[in-house]
């Protein structure tokens, strides 16, 4: 009980959060109609999730978040750099200039992945320093090294020996269901071959070619390059040269400026922009000569401006682009899953708005609640116009509905008060409302109020994570084929109305 009411307190002491934008009020009218034409509707938002690099796999922490998220969402994949950086230890040659290859610790990464329920997609990346051409350490704090090989045929064995134990590990039959993918933004700073894109398709057929001849039946894409870049140019490329190709990879942010898709006056605002842009690349591999090939999102977020990904503005965030991207890839990829995550160094303490689900010491954000929230939506999408909403069908006939108002930031935000009217739907149908806003789920919040702790406790952990709950749902009911839904800024409420 004192815990109850002390949660209370802290819930109480958050009632007035600062928004991310001004707000006004509005009125909406929706009408769902149960018979409305039916999509199916595959869960590719949480078909996979990104996370730092490989060795951070084999920490307690990250195989606790990885374990938590997984348990929301069911996720099947994960993606992180740098299986080959030097602190693996998979690559090294003795006084003769011999390779040495060495699997202990890709054995420890890849087992831990597989006996949490997730596979892996193999990034394969980034050049042993033995093996590179030049000495050239990326800025992240890890210093990979990015340099092209300085021997294509030391290169093409070590990915030969690489491919070949894992199958032998682990058996054709699981591996065959990874993916790998060849590099990471080849067409920025994590690739110094010049010119770029030439040198990445050297590396891309050498390596693509080398992991089929291993197996068949082994997945392999990319060109995972940052901002869509290179898609038309590498699939023409790849078909001329017979190259095999199994997905595309590109990677998107929600604030990225997209200066060779978009002229300024046609960049979309930053809450439709990832989704543009996959649109763009989906008629691009629609155009190409290889027009069947899954599209992949192996990297996206959404606005980061202001800590936003902190905050609960990530739950409408996460709905408007489902909505929008809904039948354009076949994965997209959130980066990242936690934020074990070391690009620029430890995280001095949680709450800096990095990009995970769940911070430093396992405190669950408002992006966990909401994607816990979206797992649950149906899986047949019901034709809708509204832009503020996605209406699902789980087999049972019951409707899920997930409503919501965005405000990016410096952006002012509207608070709608919703009607949503259903049709061919029980009119008095019960409905169970579950809410991310100020109030509920809103562990930055929690964490401000209780002083913004640079090391919080492991008491101060669970007081937050009680708070990252969305609580209870509250069980309501149609009135006449009817419900009103209180919708703040940056709120996602999530409708669960029975059928018949």
């Amino acid at each position: 009980m004192r815990e109850r009411l002390g949660m209370a307190c802290l819930l109480a002491a958050v009632m007035v959060v600062p928004a991310l934008a001004q707000e006004r009020q509005v009125q909406e009218t929706i009408a769902i109609d149960a018979y409305a034409a039916a999509t199916p509707f595959p869960h590719f938002w949480e078909e996979m999730f990104g996370s730092g690099r490989a060795i951070l796999s084999l920490r307690e922490s990250y195989r606790d978040d990885l374990t938590a998220v997984k348990g929301v969402t069911g996720f099947k994949y994960v993606r992180f750099h740098a299986i080959l950086h030097d602190e693996v230890g998979v690559y090294d040659e003795d006084e003769k200039g011999q390779a040495k290859y060495n699997f202990t610790y890709v054995d420890q990464i890849y087992d831990g992945l597989l006996k949490r329920g997730v596979r892996p997609v193999v990034e394969i990346s980034f050049m042993p320093k033995k093996l590179a051409a030049k000495d050239a350490p990326h800025a992240f704090w890890y210093k990979p090294n990015v340099a092209p090989p300085k021997d294509y045929a030391r290169w093409d064995a070590l990915v030969k020996a690489f491919a070949e134990h894992l199958v032998q590990r682990y058996g054709i039959e699981e591996v065959s269901q990874w993916y790998f993918e060849v590099w990471n933004e080849p067409n920025i700073d994590f690739w110094v071959g010049e010119p770029k894109q030439v040198t990445y398709f050297e590396l891309y057929k050498q390596t693509a070619r080398t992991v089929k001849a291993v197996n068949p039946r082994l997945r392999i894409g990319g060109p995972a390059t940052a901002a869509s870049e290179w898609i038309p140019e590498f699939l023409k490329t790849m078909h001329n040269e017979r190259v095999p190709v199994d997905f595309v990879s590109t990677h998107a942010y929600a604030d990225e400026n997209f200066e060779h898709t978009f002229t300024k006056a046609e960049l979309p605002p930053m809450d439709d922009r990832v989704c543009a842009v996959v649109k763009g690349v989906h008629a691009q591999i629609a155009a190409s000569p290889m027009p069947k090939l899954p599209l992949f999102i192996t990297e996206w977020n959404v606005v980061g401006l202001d800590g936003a990904r902190d905050t609960t503005f990530v739950g409408p965030a996460l709905a408007n682009t489902i909505r929008e991207c809904d039948g354009l890839t076949k994965m997209m990829s959130f980066w990242t899953f936690s934020d074990v995550f070391e690009e620029d160094g430890v995280k001095p303490e949680p709450f800096l708005g990095y990009f995970g689900l769940i911070a430093p010491g396992g405190i669950r954000k408002p992006s966990f609640s909401a994607f816990s929230m979206l797992h649950h939506l149906g899986n047949e999408r019901l034709a809708n116009a509204a832009k503020d909403a996605l209406v699902t069908r789980e087999p049972d006939g019951t409707l899920v509905v997930a409503v919501w108002s965005e405000a990016d930031p410096h952006v002012d935000g509207v608070h709608k008060q919703m009607r949503l009217q259903f049709e061919h739907m029980p009119v008095d149908a019960a409905v169970r409302v579950t809410r991310l806003d100020a109030t509920h789920g809103n562990t930055m919040a929690a964490y401000k109020a209780m002083g913004s702790p640079r090391y919080p406790t492991q008491a101060q952990i669970a007081q937050l994570n009680a708070a990252s709950e969305t609580g209870t749902p509250e069980i309501m009911a149609l009135r006449q084929g009817r419900i009103d839904v209180d919708v703040p800024v940056n709120a996602l409420v999530l409708l669960e109305v029975a059928g018949r």
